[in-house]
């Protein structure tokens, strides 16, 4: 199954990411796109999530300098957009991968594209890996621990039906029930022609 594979190499970005566990350290992608493409985009866009979700808990600290925060929500900018690229180039890989294949006359289309469900998948990854820390914490009080396995738990169901909603809607795209439809973002709050604010600056 796909989802078996990205939810272990979503694992292993995260695990290595806490290795050091810093948002400046360097960026190595043990998958090589030419011998393994898919997980390369994997691995890179779980690392992305995993960098932005630290760049979220720094920029919530009350006590953060003004300009540090502003530099840092510019940053967390600069992610939004490189996280919403590998969507769509994981989309792009699913399109190559299915473009041979024939719809059935009655085949749907997907609320959302294959793409979408492995961006929620590589964040529910994150959130298990942050919950179970805190349900194992030492230095927390057993209700709270208490309180994040129960929410671990509900994680952990979440992330079974998740990666089979998505191993269905593939194994339905290659089979003809459903066709793939992707259709580009298209933000317009990075764009100097498209953002107000940015166009006056020209």
């Amino acid at each position: 199954m796909f989802t078996t594979k990205a939810n272990a190499i979503f694992q292993e970005a995260i695990n290595t990411y806490h290795i050091i566990n810093t948002v400046d350290q360097e960026f190595l992608n043990p998958y090589s796109k030419d011998e393994d493409l898919l997980g390369h985009l994997l691995y890179r866009k779980c690392w992305i999530d995993t960098v932005q979700w630290h760049y979220e808990d720094i920029i919530r600290d009350p006590q953060i300098d003004p300009v540090a925060a502003l530099t840092l929500k510019r940053k967390i900018d600069a992610s939004n957009q490189d996280r919403t690229d590998m969507v769509e180039y994981i989309d792009s890989y699913f399109l190559e991968q299915y473009k041979d294949i024939t719809p059935n006359p009655d085949a749907t289309i997907n609320t959302e594209s294959p793409a979408w469900g492995v961006d929620r998948l590589s964040i529910l990854a994150l959130k298990v890996y942050h919950m179970e820390e805190e349900a194992t914490r030492e230095d927390a009080t057993d209700a709270h621990r208490a309180a994040c396995q129960t929410k671990l738990d509900i994680l952990l169901e979440q992330r079974v039906d998740l990666s089979t909603a998505i191993d269905t809607l593939l194994q339905d795209i290659e089979s003809g029930k459903k066709y793939m439809k992707v259709y580009k973002q298209m933000k317009m709050y990075n764009d100097d022609e498209l953002n107000p604010v940015l166009r006056s600056q020209k």
